[in-house]
């Protein structure tokens, strides 16, 4: 009798070994609030990939702790495939930034692939007496401590770029952090900060109705949004990118079968014309990659912005 319970043992989990991939529903976790951009492009994602798989694909939105919450629920969700993360530059300054994470961002997770990035805007009042990046250095470096720069939040990757600006310029602009990108772009608007660092698709009205000036692209190249705005190399900066790039992982030990057929539907996806056009119309630039190409880019972000929390002191906890 004990023979024959094994025999079925057997018998059943190599049927379940044999079930092809995807059997049911899959699971996006986005470790942001709803309704952002961020927001918007997992579940453009999610739709696709869904579409693709052929079988549903439900978003859940885990914000918090600088996308700490959600990026801990993704790794210690189950490894089969069924749970994945899209995740942004928050996921290379936590590991510095909190003394304690309860997770690993390389460790605990296997990559699948980027898939989009957006370029951000380095934005200024036009009452600030500065018509360009150089200006506005210069004009800081007469006022040590007498100019601010506002983020998003403490940790944010909107934070670390003016923190980064401090140190490649030589100037010490103090953070003002809001609640959120957007409120300190309107805290520039308002007059309240000298600068901000934000995504160009939410600063580009304002920037070509007057109310906002650009002082530079934060990205390699220009922006087909704003071509008239140098990038921040081009005005006197050199080795200024801050991108705001996504990707997307699995948990660690996710099947390497299960993890290449994924990383193939989302380069179908993001080399599909009608998603690259949906995409301009957010100022988002698609991507492709390998999933080693993926975890490679995780570890040179991880030393970049792990280098500049330590110079510049910062620590969330």
């Amino acid at each position: 009798m004990k023979a024959l319970f094994l025999a079925c043992a057997l018998l059943i989990g190599h049927a379940h070994a044999q079930e092809p991939y995807p059997s049911k529903p899959l699971r996006l976790i986005l470790p942001f609030p709803p309704g952002g951009g961020t927001d918007i492009l997992g579940r453009l994602l999610a739709d696709r990939l869904a579409a693709n798989l052929g079988q549903p694909v439900v978003t859940e939105n885990r914000g918090g702790a600088g996308g700490n919450v959600g990026a801990e629920a993704a790794a210690r969700s189950a490894p089969d495939g069924y749970t994945i993360v899209q995740v942004a530059p928050s996921l290379a300054i936590s590991p510095t930034l909190y003394s304690k994470l309860n997770y690993d961002p390389v460790k605990d997770f296997a990559p699948i692939g980027l898939v989009a990035s957006v370029p951000n805007v380095m934005i200024t009042h036009p009452s600030v007496p500065a018509q360009n990046l150089r200006e506005f250095i210069a004009l800081a470096k007469s006022k040590p401590g007498g100019m601010n720069f506002g983020s998003g939040g403490s940790g944010t990757s909107n934070h670390l770029a003016g923190e980064l600006l401090n140190l490649a310029a030589g100037i010490k602009l103090v953070h003002v952090p809001y609640k959120g990108v957007n409120l300190a772009m309107n805290g520039v608007l308002a007059g309240e900060v000298h600068l901000a660092f934000i995504g160009i698709p939410v600063p580009a009205p304002h920037i070509k109705a007057g109310r906002l000036r650009a002082l530079a692209v934060l990205a390699r190249e220009r922006s087909p949004i704003l071509p008239e705005v140098p990038t921040a190399e081009e005005a006197g900066l050199g080795n200024f990118d801050v991108t705001t790039w996504y990707g997307i992982l699995a948990p660690a030990g996710t099947p390497r079968p299960i993890i290449t057929r994924l990383n193939a539907e989302f380069v179908k996806i993001m080399r599909a014309p009608e998603m690259k056009e949906r995409l301009a119309t957010m100022a988002t630039d698609p991507l492709a990659s390998t999933p080693e190409e993926f975890g490679a880019y995780i570890q040179s972000e991880i030393a970049k912005w792990g280098d500049v929390v330590r110079k510049a002191g910062l620590r969330a906890d």
